[in-house]
Parts: structure tokens; sequence; C-alpha cells
């Protein structure tokens, strides 16, 4: 089975490619390499033995994007992760955002209503909850104002998808709601490699650790919180990527209840800012230099996911602790700077 993976060279959508290999589906990606290096290419090759289809294509272009379906009649699912995704240029630069992760979302979804049976798997994220009111949060807790344009393109993205799939019965559909992706490949072969200065608080780290970066920054240790930091559900990226793959078999299976489901992928534990560097001075061996700061605005005081639907009806579950995570990010860090 041919199965096309958007954002396929980034940091989610190379381990979901690799995981895909590993199972036996061919695999096409499509990526215009504006926040990615085509030398990830060469990473999932090594690890898998196999090298994926490349396409370098701004799915902003509907020609191209439907010359693309037209050449590739065959696809059995496609796999969504191309977006633009840092919370701060979205504030700074909402068009932009709107534009490419909007406008590429309608152009696939058109061409793929044309299909006789398409399965689509949508790369969403916990930012739809904003500060939930209970914890953890379940799949049922009300969608709430985006606290930026990144969050809110998530949330209409999703709209997109379920009121198209209520008018194409052909189309069955997956979100994913994300929590905090972490980590690399135990191979050190693909991890993250955030451009310019990392949004995500585990890059920060191990950037930081290797002597990238001069301190990390603690925004805040006055939370209602048990040491007064921020609360996240850091799931290891190997895991979310398997995760991709058990939706993707349950749509091509038929074994969606409905033809547009949603499931929150985490761990189901949160994990203070100061217990990840404790994990990462943990597998390291190295002291952390930190420094409290204040507050930064917009930051949510704690979420982690209720996974239960997820294990129970997805039939996937996080394996990997925070530690063996963090240790792989450490590995991919140390090997880059090499």
């Amino acid at each position: 089975m041919k199965i096309l993976v958007t954002g396929g060279l980034g940091f989610i959508g190379s381990h979901t490619v690799v995981e895909l290999q590993k199972e036996g589906f061919e695999v096409v990606i499509i990526d215009d390499c504006s926040n990615a290096s085509e030398k990830v290419l060469e990473g999932i090759h090594a690890i898998t033995g196999k090298m994926p289809l490349f396409e370098k294509l701004d799915l902003k272009d509907n020609e191209k994007v439907s010359d693309f379906f037209k050449r590739h009649d065959d696809l059995e699912g496609v796999i969504h992760f191309a977006a633009s995704k840092a919370v701060g240029e979205s504030v700074e630069k909402p068009l932009l955002y709107y534009e490419n992760n909007i406008g590429t979302l309608v152009y696939l979804l058109k061409e793929l209503a044309k299909n006789e049976k398409s399965s689509f798997i949508f790369s969403s994220s916990c930012t739809v909850y904003g500060q939930a009111d209970e914890m953890p949060i379940t799949e049922n807790a009300p969608v709430k104002p985006a606290e930026s344009p990144y969050g809110n393109t998530k949330q209409i993205g999703e709209e997109i998808i379920r009121d198209t799939c209520l008018v194409t019965p052909n189309l069955n559909a997956i979100a994913l709601r994300y929590f905090n992706p972490m980590g690399a490949h135990p191979s050190a072969e693909i991890g993250e490699l955030p451009i310019g200065v990392p949004q995500n608080l585990v890059p920060f780290i191990t950037q930081t650790g290797v002597g990238l970066r001069k301190e990390l920054s603690v925004f805040g240790d006055d939370y209602p919180t048990e040491d007064g930091t921020c609360i996240r559900d850091y799931i290891y990226v190997v895991d979310l990527a398997k995760a991709h793959v058990q939706a993707l078999k349950r749509l091509l299976e038929d074994k969606n209840l409905e033809n547009y489901e949603v499931f929150n992928l985490g761990t189901g534990k949160g994990s203070s800012v100061l217990e990840v560097i404790e994990s990462f001075e943990r597998v390291s061996g190295k002291k952390l230099n930190y420094r409290i700061v204040d507050r930064r605005a917009g930051d949510i005081v704690t979420a982690y996911a209720d996974t239960a639907k997820a294990n129970e009806v997805l039939g996937w579950k996080a394996q990997y602790t925070l530690d063996e995570a963090m240790k792989s990010a450490w590995d991919w860090e140390r090997k880059i700077r090499s």
C-alpha cells in the first residue's frame, strides 16, 4: 500500500515514515523543505534500508497538488503533517499561518474527496483545549478559544475535516491531538532539528547541555503546581509515530466507528519543567545551567492527557519513560554537534 506523508522530512513526520516502512508500507513524502532538510532522507534510509519516494513540492500551489494526485492515483492513505508550527511566529505573521496551514489542508481534502475511498490522518494538537478545566484532559473536553493563530489553525483544520466528512462518506479521517513530542530515534539517525532558536523545551535543554546555548530560561516558578513550574505531558516521538500507523490501519481495515474520529496522544502523566531538567541531568550526568525568569504570556499551567480512548479504542499506548526519551534526545544532540 502506498501512503503519502506530507511534511515527511520534519520531526514527527520522519519518525512516522520509518514506522510505516517497517510495517511494509510504500511511502511517498511531500515536503517543501522550508523547515526541514533533504538529508533526513539519508537517516530514514540508514534505519530502514529503504529510501522513500520524495517530491519537493509546495502544497500552497493548488495546481501542483492536483498534478501530484493525478500521477499518484494509487494512494491508499494520507498522513498530513505539513504545517507551520511556531506559536510566537504565528502571532507576528497570522496570514502566513492561515494560508500555509488552512489553504493546504483544503487543497488536499479536495483531491481526497474525488476518490472512491480515502483515509486521512491529521496532525492536530492539545492546544485546541487551551487551559482545560479538569485534568487529565479527555477528548470530550471543550475546545476553547485559541491562544494563538497557530492553535486556531488546528481548531479550524479539525472543523474543516469534520464538515467535509459529514458530506463525503467516502472520506474517513482521524485527528490526533498530540501533547508534547520529544526525543529522537534510538539509532540517532533522525531527531528534532529546529531551525534557529528552539521553540520547545527539550531541544533547548539539550542545546544548553552541549554548550550551544548559554543558559535555559525557566519561565516562572510561582505557578500553582508542586514545584511552581508548568506541567506538560511529554511523549516520546517513536511512540507518537507508532500511533499514526495504528490510526491509519484502523481506517484501512474499516475498524473506525465514524468517518471522523479524534484521539489524544500522550502518556497520561504530567512532568514539570524542573522535573524535565532533572531527567536531563540524570541521563547526561551534567548539571544544566538554567535561571528562573518571569512568567511568559500565554503559558498554560497544566496539561496532560487522558489516554483511555487511545489505549482502549485505538489499541495504542506510550511505552517509553521520560528518561528514556530524554536519553535519545541527548544522544541525538551530541551526534549532530560532534
